[in-house]
């Protein structure tokens, strides 16, 4: 039986980007330190590369995003397939999360990120299209219990959630109640997979020390989340590139990594990005994908959009 077209170009794909990586490993493998022993990672667009001494200790770790030819480097039109369009202000109304949805439309946005309340408005607006409904839990501050969590994940996966992004027990964690922090985001874990959902996991950097922010995004993965997430932007601060290299090296390639919290330019996302995320959450995600045309060619306006 000889193979259809559609059936040897996939493989052709297949093949050359597993040619690709290889090339990729062995180029990284003679770059390695001195007397020195390095592992590559290579997932989802995103290399790792740690390297340990004789006895055993990381004495570097890296994370780069992979060139176009694997896939990876967003052109404006993927960047913006990367971006959470977010709302998430108390005074939203039914009117500009309406309108939020037909943004995301329009720019083929990953989804759009909102208060469990209009969780069930925006699957209704967005169900003929491709964008996902995101909603959050236990937000901004993470202190509701692992039952109320789960509770809440439930009931928005019940109105069309298809995505989660939780807040972590920040405080838990900071106490050292590493057990109580796992189970908060197991809990959600379990009841979203089981409705084939994403879940985020909310850290909050901003209120973290960095080897607080490595135990959270090892807790995250350990238990299960596809996504490690900066910030609620509620907290005073917002995603850096430090935090999200951070982020990156130590959940390697095969989890998510999400920034959000301050990004407003085209150019902090991109370099957020180069870092190592694979989302990004803003509320300017319009401006975002707007900033390399010309300031002097005008925009046309969006039509009023109200929820009915």
């Amino acid at each position: 039986m000889t193979p259809d077209i559609k059936t040897v170009e996939t493989l052709v794909e297949i093949i050359t980007r597993e040619v690709l990586l290889a090339m990729i490993e062995q180029e990284e493998r003679q770059k390695n330190p001195p007397g020195a022993t390095c592992v590559v990672e290579v997932a989802n667009g995103v290399k790792v590369k740690t390297c340990f001494d004789n006895a055993g200790h990381v004495i570097s770790a890296g994370a780069e995003r992979l060139t176009s030819t694997v896939g990876v480097i967003p052109g404006d039109s993927a960047l913006a397939g990367m971006i959470d369009h977010t709302l998430l202000k108390p005074d939203a109304t039914s009117d500009k999360i309406a309108q939020l949805c037909f943004e995301a439309k329009k720019h083929h946005f990953a989804s759009v990120c909102v208060n469990p309340t209009h969780v069930k408005l925006c699957a209704d607006l967005l169900k003929d299209s491709d964008v996902k409904v995101c909603t959050v839990i236990g937000f901004p501050l993470g202190a509701t219990s692992p039952e109320v969590k789960a509770f809440e994940t439930r009931n928005a996966l019940e109105n069309g959630a298809t995505e989660i992004d939780m807040v972590l027990n920040i405080g838990a964690l900071k106490a050292g109640d590493t057990n109580l922090a796992a189970r908060d985001i197991r809990g959600v874990v379990e009841v979203a997979h089981a409705a084939n959902a994403l879940v985020k996991v909310i850290i909050e950097t901003a209120l973290l020390t960095d080897e607080e922010k490595v135990i959270a995004c090892l807790l995250a993965k350990e238990a299960g989340a596809d996504y490690v997430k900066t910030s609620t932007g509620f907290s005073g601060g917002g995603a850096t590139v430090h935090d999200v290299a951070l982020m990156r090296r130590t959940v390697g390639p095969s989890l998510g990594v999400k920034a959000s919290g301050g990004i407003h330019t085209h150019e902090e996302a991109e370099a957020l990005v180069a870092a190592g995320a694979t989302r990004i959450g803003a509320s300017a995600g319009v401006k975002i994908i707007r900033a390399d045309q010309s300031e002097t060619k005008p925009q046309p306006a969006a039509p009023e959009v109200k929820a009915y």
